[in-house]
């Protein structure tokens, strides 16, 4: 391919566009901000897990990567629940086999498709480049390079996977009258602060390592996921003020008597709680939406700076691998033209972007609320029971599971499922006598009585 593509950005994200595109003969540059992370110590306290599912899994696999991310992944097969009194119960992700979520680092998932860059002659990898101004008019792009030098470049099309604070999002920001660009960040009013479960004194986990474990506290939350030197990352999610939020948490002497009350056995397990939480930043939650993504066809935004999701469903790095899967299905549809595959691309994606941003807000309160609550431990009893005898997915596993199907399914048929089965296991509370097969077609009885837009 004659054209070249700036990407900014060798997150994850745009570590795995640069590989795509490469495999189909663009001339690609791919811009980081940051040090190269391969040879860098990643930041105390950033987020640095991620639950890579079955969306992940197949962009991954387009590029022939899948097999290196589970060799550096942990299996989790459900929820470990931690109630403040009584023994820890778990709760299946699946009533179907073998179906599970991993637990995988950032930085070793974003170093091994990294690695996979550097194989290909028709990537160039420039690390420590800020990139300072960005024309969409032009496509010509600036950036600071290691030295403090001033870079110049022009592409045939700029993809913009920086994440979050994107520059190109800010550039259409300051233009968004002009480009009829619209825009929003909605914050929760929760931030989260990460800290440590080391591994034993004899070198092995603390807890059961296969769960992602939850200690469900009404309005907040703590939640730990395994990695592969046998610690837990723990992520404390808390209102920003309040009772028992990070401002009643400033001074060090209530931390112990918090975690004391509301998590004795997680206190027992993280040795240095007061020097961690003084030390870790606090981080905060919120959801980008914005549209379009592309202006005059000749770049576009993806992953989270095109629609950064709050992390409660796991699938912000799912969703822009999946994301990346798309686009490059369109440009091969689409005979290379990449300027038809951009239009089209933001016109199909947008919908299944909003709803994981909406479906990840939902799965926080259910999180922090409801997988202790007698009712929806029933209707997760029941679905899985379901989904291990009919063509039955409940809306987790329609977002985490199955990766053909759209997100829009999950959040319009996943929402009517549990509007029946809540109300259902409400009435009903012997599970031992539910009729499976009556359940399954009312069930489907209900969703077809129902005047909502279809689903695909």
């Amino acid at each position: 391919m004659n054209q070249n593509i700036i990407i900014i950005g060798a997150g994850p994200c745009g570590s795995l566009l640069a590989i795509s595109l490469a495999q189909k003969g663009y001339q690609i540059t791919l811009l980081e901000k940051r040090p190269d992370l391969r040879k860098t110590d990643i930041a105390a306290g950033k987020s640095i897990n991620l639950a890579l599912s079955n969306r992940g899994l197949k962009a991954l696999s387009n590029v022939g990567v899948s097999q290196k991310a589970l060799e550096i992944s942990i299996p989790m097969l459900g929820r470990m629940i931690h109630p403040i009194q009584g023994e820890p119960f778990s709760a299946q992700y699946s009533g179907r086999q073998g179906e599970c979520i991993h637990s995988i680092s950032r930085s070793q998932l974003n170093g091994v498709l990294l690695d996979e860059c550097e194989k290909h002659s028709n990537i160039s990898l420039i690390f420590e480049a800020d990139c300072t101004q960005y024309d969409y008019n032009s496509n010509r792009i600036s950036y600071r390079n290691s030295e403090g030098n001033e870079i110049e470049m022009v592409a045939d099309f700029v993809f913009g996977t920086d994440g979050a604070g994107s520059i190109m999002r800010k550039k259409m920001e300051q233009n968004a009258s002009q480009l009829l660009f619209s825009h929003s960040i909605s914050y929760l009013q929760h931030a989260y602060k990460e800290l440590t479960i080391p591994a034993t004194e004899s070198g092995m986990f603390a807890m059961s390592e296969n769960f992602l474990h939850i200690w469900p506290r009404g309005t907040y939350m703590l939640i730990a996921l395994p990695n592969l030197d046998k610690s837990f990352t723990v992520t404390l999610f808390l209102p920003m003020y309040g009772e028992n939020s990070f401002e009643s948490l400033k001074n060090t002497k209530a931390i112990e008597p918090f975690f004391t009350t509301q998590f004795p056995d997680a206190l027992q397990l993280i040795p240095n709680i007061v020097q961690e939480f003084q030390e870790n930043p606090t981080g905060i939650l919120g959801t980008v939406k914005c549209y379009p993504w592309t202006v005059q066809g000749e770049n576009l935004l993806l992953g989270d700076a095109a629609h950064a999701v709050v992390p409660f469903y796991g699938q912000g790095m799912n969703a822009s691998f999946e994301d990346v899967a798309i686009f490059t299905e369109l440009v091969t549809e689409n005979e290379n033209d990449i300027q038809k595959s951009i239009f089209q691309f933001q016109i199909e994606r947008k919908v299944d972007a909003d709803a994981i941003a909406d479906l990840a807000v939902e799965n926080f309160y259910e999180m922090r609320d409801h997988v202790s609550n007698p009712v929806f431990m029933r209707k997760r009893k029941l679905e899985t029971l379901l989904e291990a005898r009919f063509p039955y997915y409940s809306k987790y596993s329609y977002v985490t599971f199955k990766e053909d199907s759209p997100y829009r399914n999950a959040l319009i048929l996943g929402n009517l499922q549990d509007q029946f089965l809540l109300k259902f296991c409400s009435e009903n509370t012997d599970t031992e006598q539910y009729d499976l097969d009556m359940i399954y077609t009312e069930l489907q009885h209900f969703i077809a009585s129902q005047n909502k837009p279809n689903y695909v």
